[in-house]
């Protein structure tokens, strides 16, 4: 007989982060553990974490959704089915606990070169909001540590002063040396962000992520239309679960990328739907994680790797908390890669 439980594990930042919907200085992390009864030594784990203000299903009832499913683990095929269309970042601790107790208990959800050591996936360098001292500060440390691409939070800071940045970055590095991507996590307001977009395109920027809140579907698809700048939509897939809503989204604004945040969008399934859709419309895509722990990293990487695509992918989010979970995964001069001597510490 399965059986399962839960743990509430808070991720602690080492430094306060900032993004234009303020500063972050703790995550909400639980791990759902599954095995049976007779075999109680191997478990599977996942992990659902939510950002708050983000995540759709950052509301009431949370923990007692993860309580309810580990009293009723043996209806899982409910849950794993249409049981939580509403709890996306549950569905995806579920689904990768699921993949973990098939695997053993091995953390190798997805056997691949990359969880054998023979592959590394490419990442980019993320650089949080701050003054501009600080973003400076680490984005010297991202060069040093051999990334060739970053990608800066923008918006919340004056933006003659992220002009500097970009400005200081540019006139040591071209193009070809460090590729940009910003991210203005919706901080920019529809009147005046076509304006913004014309001036932050001369420092050759790769994207730019959500330039304006989500939901406004009509002044998005006018600036994907105008924009010099080729802009990547990430908030505005969070809370569209439906097959034909997806359809209808990516049809109207005609984005010029997506962004998959399998905790945010329902998984790895519902992520996979994403970009089965994007693909059928020639839309470039790429894989970011949420914030999570280790332990939803390595889920959301081993499947990234999967997925052959050649693209920075933002997966660098391992080092950031200070009560991380040890794991194989490191970074390595802008690469993400897998210590098949690396252990686990759960």
């Amino acid at each position: 007989m399965l059986k399962a439980d839960y743990q509430y594990y808070p991720l602690k930042f080492k430094r306060a982060s900032g993004t234009s919907r303020g500063v972050l200085t703790q995550k909400d992390s639980w791990f759902i553990r599954i095995w049976d009864d007779k075999n109680p030594d191997v478990k599977g784990i996942g992990e659902c974490s939510i950002i708050s203000g983000l995540s759709s299903d950052d509301k009431p009832g949370y923990e007692n959704k993860i309580k309810e499913i580990c009293e009723s683990i043996d209806d899982y095929w409910y849950y794993l089915e249409d049981g939580l269309t509403e709890w996306p970042s549950i569905y995806f601790g579920l689904e990768t606990a699921f993949l973990d107790f098939q695997a053993k208990g091995s953390k190798v959800l997805f056997p691949s070169d990359f969880t054998n050591g023979k592959a590394q996936i490419p990442i980019n360098g993320l650089v949080w909001m701050g003054d501009s001292g600080y973003m400076k500060e680490q984005i010297q440390q991202k060069l040093e540590d051999g990334f060739d691409c970053l990608k800066l939070k923008i918006g919340a800071i004056d933006f003659k002063e992220e002009i500097n940045l970009l400005q200081s970055i540019r006139k040591d590095f071209g193009s070809d040396k460090i590729e940009l991507r910003v991210d203005a996590n919706g901080a920019f307001s529809p009147v005046d962000a076509l304006k913004k977009l014309k001036v932050l395109s001369e420092f050759q920027i790769h994207s730019i992520e959500q330039p304006i809140k989500a939901g406004q579907w009509k002044e998005m698809a006018d600036l994907c239309l105008a924009s010099p700048l080729p802009i990547a939509l990430d908030e505005e897939l969070i809370g569209v679960h439906t097959l034909s809503l997806k359809k209808e989204l990516l049809d109207a604004i005609k984005p010029q990328y997506i962004i998959l945040k399998p905790s945010l969008l329902g998984g790895i399934r519902g992520s996979q739907e994403w970009i089965d859709l994007a693909e059928e419309r020639n839309i470039p895509w790429w894989v970011t994680s949420a914030l999570e722990s280790n332990i939803g990293l390595n889920a959301i990487a081993q499947w990234t790797y999967t997925l052959n695509n050649s693209m920075p992918q933002g997966l660098g989010t391992g080092q950031i908390y200070s009560n991380n979970i040890v794991s194989p995964l490191f970074m390595h001069k802008g690469f993400l890669a897998y210590d098949i001597c690396g252990k686990w510490e759960i």
